[in-house]
C-alpha cells in the first residue's frame, strides 16, 4: 500500500521529522490561492504513486499566483504511467546547502530492516553508494548508529548529530506504520542547519493494512495499492475474503478489464503465467495470487467473486509445484465457488494445474466433476497457452 507524497509527509512528520508542509489543490484556482496565501515562490508537484516526477516534467516552480494558475493547469491535464494526475501539492520552496537521502527497506538477505544513508540526495541518488547499517528490529535503530553512518559518509558536527537523529526517527516510523519502504529523498540541510524533507515515500505492508488503519486517518483517501491507484470494488471485497482468515493467502488482487479470471501462485511463477497468458493473447480479468495453503472457505469466496466480473466465463487455475499448499484443498474450493457463483464447473475451468501436495487428490475430485487436472509435465507455458486457446483468446 503506496502512499502518495503528502500524505506521507503528514505521517512522517508526525514522528518528528521536518517536512515541507503540503497544500493539496485540484484546480488551477485553488493553486493560485495556495501561492497566494503562502506568499513566496512555491513548488508544485503532481501527486503519483511513484517516483521520478521531476524527469517527467511533473514538478514545477511558481513565483506568482499567477504562474501558479498557470502550473498546475498543466500538472492536473498530465497522465503519467497511465494514471492521470487528480491532485497537486503546493509547498514553499526553500534555500538549502546540501542534499541528502535517507530511508529504511528490508534487506532480504539478512532477514533484516536496514537503513540507507548518502550524501547525494535528490536525482543524482541513483547513482550513489549509500551507506548501509541492518538493525534488530526489537531494538530499533538507535540514533548513536543513525551517527555512526553519517560519519562514514562523511558529515561532521552538527549535521552529524541532526542526522543521526533523524536516523533514529525515521528507525521509529518504519517499524510502528508496518513499512516495507520508507524514504525522504532530497533531505535538505538549511542555511541554519536545520534539516527539512523536501520529498518523501511511504509503502506500508499489505498484510498491515488494517491494522495501520488507525495511524492513516486523517490522510484522506489512500490512492495507491499495488495498481497505482485507488482499489476497485472488487479489490477491496478481495482483500476482506482474505482478512476473514489468517491461514493463506488468497485476495491479493489487482482488477484488470479482460475476460479470464486467474488464480495462480508459486512465487515469480504467477507473474510468469501472467505474462505468458498476455503473450498469448490472453486478456486477463485480474491478478490474483494465492498460496501459503489458503482455506478452503477462502477459495471458494475469492472464485465466487472473479466470477462476477461482468464478462468473465472462464477462470484458469495455475501454480508452480507447491509443498506449502494443498492441491485437493485448492480443488475443492474451486469447485464450491463455481457452484456458488451458479455456474457449471466442465465449461468454467480452462486449466487446473496444481502438482505437488496431495496432487492425486485433486486430480481425482476435479475428474469427478468433469475437469482433467494438468501434471507437472505441461509446463506453466503450456499450461497459460492452453487457457487462452480453451477461453477463446489466441494462443499461438
Amino acid at each position: 500500500m503506496r502512499l502518495l507524497e503528502h500524505q506521507s509527509k503528514t505521517l512522517l512528520g508526525r514522528f518528528g521529522l521536518t517536512m515541507t508542509e503540503p497544500t493539496v489543490v485540484n484546480s488551477a484556482d485553488a493553486a493560485a490561492e495556495a501561492v497566494r496565501a503562502l506568499g513566496k515562490p512555491a513548488v508544485l508537484k503532481a501527486q503519483v504513486p511513484f517516483g521520478g516526477r521531476g524527469k517527467a516534467g511533473a514538478i514545477d516552480f511558481a513565483d506568482s499566483p499567477a504562474a501558479a494558475s498557470a502550473a498546475a493547469a498543466r500538472l492536473l491535464g498530465l497522465t503519467l504511467r497511465s494514471i492521470r494526475v487528480a491532485a497537486v501539492s503546493v509547498e514553499p520552496k526553500l534555500s538549502f546547502t546540501r542534499e541528502l537521502y535517507a530511508g529504511i527497506t528490508w534487506d532480504t538477505a539478512a532477514k533484516l530492516p536496514v537503513a540507507l544513508l548518502s550524501v547525494a540526495g535528490g536525482i543524482d541518488v541513483e547513482h550513489a553508494e549509500p551507506v548501509r547499517q541492518t538493525f534488530d528490529p526489537f531494538l530499533g535503530l538507535r540514533s548513536f548508529h543513525g551517527r555512526e553512518m553519517a560519519a562514514a559518509a562523511g558529515l561532521t558536527g552538527k549535521t552529524l548529530v541532526a542526522v543521526g537523529a533523524a536516523m533514529e526517527k525515521l528507525a521509529k516510523a518504519f517499524l510502528a506504520l508496518d513499512a516495507v519502504t520508507l524514504e525522504i529523498n532530497p533531505l535538505v540541510e538549511t542555511e541554519d542547519r536545520a534539516l527539512v524533507g523536501l520529498d518523501a515515500h511511504v509503502e506500508i505492508d499489505d498484510d498491515a493494512a488494517q491494522r495501520q488503519q488507525p495511524n492513516l486517518l486523517g490522510l484522506g483517501e489512500i490512492a495507491a495499492g499495488a495498481s497505482g491507484r485507488a482499489p476497485t470494488p472488487l479489490e477491496l471485497e478481495a482483500q476482506r475474503i482474505d482478512s476473514m482468515d489468517h491461514r493463506g493467502v488468497a485476495g491479493r488482487v489487482v482488477e484488470f478489464d479482460g475476460d479470464l479470471g486467474l488464480l495462480i501462485g508459486g512465487g515469480g511463477a504467477s507473474l510468469t503465467v501472467f505474462d505468458a497468458i498476455r503473450r498469448y493473447g490472453g486478456r486477463p480479468a485480474n491478478y490474483c495470487e494465492v498460496g501459503g495453503n489458503p482455506t478452503e472457505e477462502k477459495i471458494a469466496a475469492l472464485v465466487a467473486l472473479l466470477l462476477s466480473k461482468p464478462g468473465v466465463n472462464k477462470l484458469a487455475v495455475i501454480m508452480n509445484v507447491v509443498n506449502n499448499t494443498r492441491a485437493d484443498v485448492m480443488a475443492r474450493g474451486l469447485l464450491a465457488g463455481i457452484r456458488q457463483a451458479g455456474r457449471d464447473p466442465r465449461k468454467t475451468v480452462s486449466v487446473f494445474r496444481i502438482p505437488g501436495s496431495w496432487e492425486d487428490e485433486a486430480r481425482a475430485l476435479l475428474a469427478e466433476a468433469g475437469i482433467e487436472a494438468l501434471g507437472r509435465d505441461k509446463s506453466l507455458d503450456e499450461a497459460a497457452r492452453l487457457a487462452v486457446e480453451r477461453s477463446g483468446g489466441r494462443a499461438a
